[in-house]
């Protein structure tokens, strides 16, 4: 489980009223994807998920509060340059602000000073810029350890990589994945009390799971 199927897990918290399940179109693929998902879900049980317990056990929330401010300002030069990649010129100011804000402002990105001042905050990733450029999604799919994503977007992720500040963090690839899975670990870890949510409902997780990421891509 990565960030990407983290945040599909916040959003589907949100969403309990709207659960909907069986056979989808937009899912030619089930039968594998559900394989994959259920690899997912037990190493999240047995490896991230006890790690992101211990994670909050030890370091304080204002502590990780900083670090997701500070990883959240690095996901402000990927939206920066998928702007430019979607010829939205007027947006792209407005990225570089928010970003120099608070890395120069917020020690660091360690405090989101650009929110209190009103700097809009957007999230663009290349799989949005080949959409913009009239790409289909494609069939939904479950990659392993990313979680949901689709034929169009899945691919996208390594671009995104590479403009993210992760590829250029340092140049020894330990450290830069040392960083990686810093992220990963706190996102999780900030979505322990959504999943609480979460287990309480009765649904096929992985259905409402799909149809929410879905949702959240169109829109």
């Amino acid at each position: 489980m990565a960030p990407r199927l983290l945040h599909s897990l916040l959003l589907a918290a949100c969403m309990l009223s709207g659960c909907a399940t069986g056979p989808d179109p937009r899912d030619p693929l089930e039968p594998f994807n559900r394989k994959v998902y259920a690899f997912n879900e037990g190493l999240d049980k047995a490896v991230l998920k006890p790690v992101a317990k211990g994670y909050t056990t030890v370091v304080p929330q204002f502590v990780r509060r900083g670090v997701t401010n500070v990883f959240n300002n690095f996901g402000v030069i990927v939206t920066a340059v998928n702007d430019a990649f979607q010829l939205k010129g007027s947006k792209v100011p407005v990225d570089i602000a928010r970003f120099l804000t608070n890395f120069v402002f917020g020690l660091g990105g360690l405090i989101d000073v650009a929110t209190e001042l009103k700097i809009e905050n957007r999230k663009e990733d290349f799989g949005q810029t080949l959409g913009y450029w009239g790409v289909g999604s494609g069939p939904y799919l479950v990659l392993t350890l990313f979680g949901p994503s689709s034929m169009r977007d899945a691919p996208s992720l390594a671009v995104d990589f590479v403009v993210s500040p992760y590829f250029y963090w340092d140049e020894k690839a330990e450290i830069r994945w040392a960083v990686f899975a810093l992220d990963v670990i706190n996102t999780r870890a900030n979505l322990l009390d959504a999943e609480k949510i979460l287990d309480t409902a009765a649904m096929d997780r992985y259905s409402f799971l799909r149809d929410s990421y879905l949702q959240r891509r169109e829109y």
